[in-house]
């Protein structure tokens, strides 16, 4: 789904860019309220995670491929203002690093496999969370349509770019009809993928999870003879940060660096559904060589080693390490900082839940109490 140099004239790609700086403006900014000491690094593990798995091209017809956008991950397990700067970090480490998507096309890119996904993907995820019951099957069930429908909305978004800007004369109707069928295909291995990876979070770490917060239904306890809520055990005791978040981290990497330096080397090698669009209907007749096509990492692999399982197994580790220092020192840099304040409120709110807790007890021990006077009264 890279769109190349070329597809796309100067003054709408310019356009495009334009928007995507829109984008990813109001992603720093919406970044801030979801991203704390915990989150942070997560955040750029998603990245790191979302480049490793976009080399696992996956057939989906004959002479076709397709692999992970990862608009629809980044932003139920981050939250979509960091979802989309999640995306954007991997579209520019790829076409700075790997010659992979035009870099005049850069602003097409971001705003078609970030902005759109992004925002259809979570708009729906939302939207069916809430009437479907609050439990993790409705996660499950959300992540999977959301996640498919966001792969033909971006061929769609495509398709309306190329409508407006196209630098060859194809008729727009067969390019949309060809762009949702091959990419509706691509988003079942899409849906696929993310609900595998957001479950397998949920499963280990709910609370980590962007999209799943706030779907448990509040522990009940009996006050004075009335049901109030208590509060999650979570909030009494928090886990430390560092401890909260190390092994997913940590296993999250791991994978990551095996999918890229290891399980790439098997990825289909047919072209992907834009790059067979393009191919039949004539799309690329204008198409560029990419300006970093002398990069030592081009093609996604490193340059002067023969042994192909060794160069690309090497470029996607430097790929994974490179998008993951560039993604947490943004997310670091942009994340809500705890302030002094905030540990004594939060201190407060323990102490309050405790007195609850206590005074939930006590009402429980003095109904108990008045009880027993009125048998031995009898």
């Amino acid at each position: 789904m890279h769109v190349p140099d070329g597809f796309i004239n100067a003054p709408v790609s310019a356009a495009a860019g334009l928007v995507a700086a829109g984008a990813v403006a109001a992603g720093l900014r919406g970044a801030r309220r979801e991203l704390d000491e915990r989150t942070a690094p997560l955040a750029g593990l998603v990245a790191a995670f979302i480049f490793a798995v976009q080399m696992l091209n996956f057939p989906v017809a004959a002479g076709t491929s397709g692999h992970l956008l990862g608009g629809a991950l980044a932003a139920i397990l981050v939250g979509p203002w960091t979802g989309m700067l999640c995306i954007a970090v991997v579209l520019l480490m790829q076409g700075v690093l790997f010659a992979d998507g035009g870099l005049t096309a850069l602003g097409v890119n971001i705003t078609v496999m970030g902005g759109v996904t992004v925002l259809v993907s979570y708009a729906l995820f939302r939207g069916m969370v809430k009437i479907l019951p609050r439990t993790r099957r409705s996660v499950t069930v959300a992540t999977f349509v959301a996640s498919l429908v966001s792969v033909p909305a971006s061929a769609a978004a495509f398709t309306l770019i190329y409508a407006v800007g196209g630098t060859t004369d194809v008729p727009v109707a067969k390019v949309l009809t060809a762009m949702l069928g091959v990419h509706l295909l691509i988003g079942v291995g899409e849906a696929l993928i993310t609900t595998a990876t957001v479950g397998a979070v949920i499963a280990v770490r709910p609370d980590l999870v962007y999209g799943a917060r706030g779907l448990s239904a509040p522990l009940k306890l009996r006050v004075g003879g009335e049901l109030v809520d208590a509060a999650p055990a979570s909030a009494q005791a928090p886990a430390p940060a560092g401890r909260a978040t190390g092994k997913l981290w940590a296993a999250g990497l791991a994978a990551s660096l095996l999918l890229a330096g290891f399980v790439s080397f098997y990825a289909s090698a047919s072209p992907d559904g834009l790059e067979k669009v393009a191919a039949d209907y004539g799309i690329d007749e204008q198409a560029r060589e990419h300006a970093a096509a002398d990069s030592p990492l081009a093609d996604y692999g490193v340059k002067d080693i023969l042994d192909a399982r060794l160069s690309g197994g090497l470029a996607g580790t430097i790929g994974v390490g490179a998008t993951l220092a560039l993604g947490m020192s943004v997310f670091l840099a942009v994340r809500r900082r705890r302030t002094p304040g905030a540990s004594g409120a939060s201190g407060a709110s323990g102490a309050s839940c405790a007195s609850a807790v206590s005074a939930a007890e006590a009402g429980a021990a003095s109904d108990a109490s008045d009880a027993a006077r009125a048998k031995e009264t009898a």
